[in-house]
């Protein structure tokens, strides 16, 4: 996977908007695309825990 920079995230932000968009809603698809590109991170990184523990330590 090509990383992309950040100016050409936020131009494809931009491009996907509906012109009745607000900053609001530009800035909340920002911050999930970037905890979704921390977590990637985090996995290939392999700073994961299992379904099971996840499970474990919130005693589900």
């Amino acid at each position: 996977m090509i990383a992309k920079t950040v100016q050409s995230e936020l131009r494809d932000i931009a491009r996907r908007m509906p012109p009745s968009a607000t900053y609001s809603d530009a800035m909340y698809e920002l911050y999930v695309r970037m905890k979704i590109a921390k977590g990637r991170q985090a996995a290939d990184e392999g700073r994961v825990v299992s379904h099971e523990d996840a499970r474990r330590r919130l005693k589900v």
